[in-house]
């Protein structure tokens, strides 16, 4: 049996009269630039995030590097990030020169420690960007109270939780100063190549990121800052306008794999629950944990990913392909390990939940149209692995 790490061909199949004509229209409209599908979508999102602002953007790095030149980041300046979490979050502060301050992750969600966050403050401490790791929330509370005391900026990695709810029920991305999403195929919601969006309930920001979003001209062409080609196209915008409607389904489908997965790890007798963080004979896979399972929210995690972490880690993924079993690492190596971060002076042993999770961590296929044949013989593959 195979099983792919992600299959988008039937969600495309599902939609196809919707998204061809979507694509058609705009192509007959020869408006590719911004435009009524863009302003269309931000409205939208807006609707759905219950957000004042949304713009539209070229990426999740670009939504990133946005709201980095929005607060006017500059050479000197500190920004405190998570060391484990997809490159961009701690590329964008160095691509602006300023000094991303590498932090601790929570050994059980592997989003940022707070306790760490705080640590790390100094006088040149400009922002934080906590980011919402595979779909779950970070401590958005704790997060944005010892921010606010600091009067620190808040930025929201949400590049892989769009639609995720904090445990009090609001949207990631509505609770910091700005939210940062990605549209990239392979997230909960995709576009048909590269897209992102940025949110900000600060009228003042709101501002700032358009003007910037555009080169930093206002009116057209005369400039008194300096921004960036950071606009969606009207191509992508139009896709994503079309599958909006559908992605509460599709991560509710997502929960319902997890729930299925977590069933029979225990049943099999690979693990004993979910959330634990120690290796042994009744926990040879230790599970993710939905930390806001039973707060009330209805998108308490929409697993944009799947991680389980299994010693031997390597050879496992090994066996698995070879069951054409789709599977991939997502992080293999944390910024403070990263050779283009050296300067930062950090060492193996710096950060060891980080480390960890970064030598222990597989992503498992979780997308919506997975069968439940298909998750039963992962797990099963799994078994045949560690039994010979």
């Amino acid at each position: 049996m195979r099983v792919p790490l992600l299959d988008l061909k039937p969600q495309y199949q599902a939609l196809k009269k919707e998204l061809d004509e979507a694509v058609i229209k705009v192509a007959e409209s020869q408006h590719f630039i911004l435009g009524p599908e863009v302003t269309g979508l931000e409205k939208e999102f807006c609707d759905y995030l219950g957000c004042k602002h949304a713009l539209g953007v070229s990426s999740g790095t670009d939504a990133l590097l946005l709201a980095l030149m929005a607060i006017d980041i500059k050479p000197g300046d500190e920004v405190i990030v998570p060391t484990y979490s997809f490159f961009a979050t701690a590329g964008v502060v160095s691509r602006l020169f300023a000094t991303p301050v590498l932090i601790e992750n929570d050994p059980i969600t592997f989003n940022m420690d707070p306790k760490d966050f705080e640590k790390k403050i100094t006088s040149k401490t400009k922002a934080v960007i906590p980011v919402h790791l595979y779909g779950q929330s970070a401590d958005l509370v704790e997060i944005v109270k010892i921010a606010k005391a600091h009067n620190i900026i808040v930025i929201e990695d949400a590049a892989q939780a769009i639609g995720t709810q904090y445990k009090d029920g609001r949207f990631v991305g509505t609770v910091g100063d700005i939210g940062c999403f990605s549209f990239f195929p392979s997230k909960n919601l995709g576009c048909y190549g590269d897209g992102g969006l940025v949110t900000t309930n600060n009228d003042e920001l709101a501002r700032i990121l358009t003007i910037k979003r555009v080169h930093g001209g206002e009116p057209k062409y005369y400039h008194k800052v300096i921004g960036g080609n950071f606009r969606i196209d009207a191509l992508q915008a139009a896709v994503l306008r079309v599958k909006l409607p559908h992605l509460d389904k599709w991560s509710e489908k997502r929960r319902q794999n997890a729930n299925r997965y977590t069933q029979l790890f225990i049943e099999t007798g690979l693990a004993e629950q979910t959330g634990k963080t120690n290796f042994d004979a009744k926990n040879k896979a230790l599970l993710p944990k939905a930390v806001y399972e039973k707060s009330g929210a209805k998108n308490y995690h929409i697993y944009n990913q799947y991680i389980v972490r299994v010693d031997k880690r390597d050879e496992l993924r090994e066996f698995l392909t070879k069951n054409e079993i789709g599977t991939e690492i997502y992080y293999p190596v944390p910024f403070h390990l990263q050779e283009c971060f050296k300067e930062l002076g950090h060492k193996k042993g710096d950060f060891p939940i980080s480390e960890f999770a970064a030598d222990k961590s597989l992503a498992l296929p979780i997308f919506p149209e997975l069968s439940d044949e298909q998750l039963i013989y992962v797990v099963e593959t799994f078994k045949e692995f560690f039994n010979q």
